[in-house]
């Protein structure tokens, strides 16, 4: 167990926003908030996957909406408290800690927020390892675990219960209708569950590993070195080209920020041409025509020159960007998770998820 300090907060949002690929909401919002609970002296404790209870009951957390929504819509800042209040309530029981429904961007800080407004744990670990987005798409739920009962708050007070739902895509579907009502954002509170069960689930270390990219990141800038060797040495990935935004198309479709950007290579991927599908998150790269990578694995923009990560919310035309493929979690690449996480469940049918390989 550890208590997060303010220096780790600071690495979170770098490394989250990094494995967020594109998506997960604006990790910088969620720092200021984490930051200001620190500063009213409420610890937020870290716990790992073999510290916590076999009994503990904890329940996932996150921010449901268009990233670009989460941005533009001011919180009220404890959405996260109702929510889990409305699902004790419910269960008839205390939550003992929250756990990321997804590491990446801002979703990332939605428990650390929550747990120290609660006096509560949060673990070491989250339902994907990266974000995607839709909430059936968490390891808890490819696994085996049903995310209802769940409750949904909004910045006006209002909360939504879900006692029970045939399948956990309908979960989705009334979700994601409730929060389009709810004005496009909304915090959930999801999937109680046993300790016993996180362990085997869970993605493990995320918060950690988030933590240390950032590190690496922040550490490169002090220097003035390069941090994308780093960034691909230290989780296994690909430097891929170096481009600029030529096109650009998105546009909020269901809840989702949806679309595509066109890339043409720069320096020493000159003459080089990518595309890359993003919903909510980047989804799939090609490269010259040809698919690099694919969801479950990983897309990664980054600035080119100081290696932080460029979120669909905030992409332009004009930007110059390095293009990275990290692997995903095993957990990830299973015949059970790809059917929920593998391309095919983004309408990419024609396209077979080979994982990602250095070359």
């Amino acid at each position: 167990m550890r208590y997060l300090t303010e220096a780790d907060i600071e690495a979170l949002e770098i490394g989250a926003a990094i494995l967020g690929t594109g998506g997960g909401g604006n990790p910088y919002i969620g720092k200021l908030r984490t930051l200001q609970e620190l500063r009213r002296e409420r610890p937020i404790r870290l716990i790992s996957l073999d510290e916590l209870s076999d009994d503990a009951l904890v329940a996932t957390i996150g921010g449901i909406g268009a990233p670009v929504i989460s941005v533009e819509k001011l919180e009220h800042g404890e959405e996260g408290c109702w929510a889990v209040r409305a699902l004790e309530e419910q269960l008839g029981r205390k939550i003992d800690a929250l756990v990321a429904a997804e590491i990446g961007g801002g979703n990332s800080m939605m428990p650390m927020i929550t747990a120290a407004q609660l006096g509560i744990g949060v673990v070491d670990g989250d339902g994907m390892g990266r974000a995607f987005p839709e909430m059936q798409m968490t390891t808890f739920s490819i696994y085996g675990h049903r995310s209802v009962p769940a409750a949904l708050a909004d910045e006006r007070g209002n909360v939504v219960l879900f006692k029970h739902t045939m399948t956990e895509e309908w979960f989705e579907k009334l979700a994601r209708a409730t929060t389009v009502a709810m004005g496009g954002s909304t915090v959930g509170v999801e999937a109680p569950m046993s300790g016993r069960y996180v362990k085997r689930a869970a993605v493990p270390g995320t918060v950690t590993q988030a933590i240390t990219l950032g590190n690496i990141v922040l550490q490169a800038n002090r220097k003035h070195a390069d941090p994308i060797p780093l960034i691909c040495s230290q989780e296994g990935g690909v430097h891929l080209m170096d481009g600029k935004i030529v096109d650009l198309k998105r546009h909020l479709r269901g809840g989702f920020s949806v679309g595509e950007i066109v890339l043409e290579g720069i320096q020493s991927s000159s003459g080089r041409r990518g595309s890359i599908v993003f919903q909510n998150e980047f989804l799939l790269l090609e490269l010259d025509g040809l698919v690099r990578v694919s969801v479950p694995d990983l897309v990664v923009l980054l600035d080119v020159d100081s290696g932080h990560a460029i979120t669909t919310d905030v992409l332009r035309y004009g930007q110059r960007v390095a293009v990275l493929g990290l692997p995903c979690h095993p957990l990830l690449r299973t015949p059970e998770a790809l059917k929920v996480v593998g391309p095919a469940a983004f309408q990419l049918h024609d396209v077979e998820f080979k994982p990602l390989r250095a070359t």
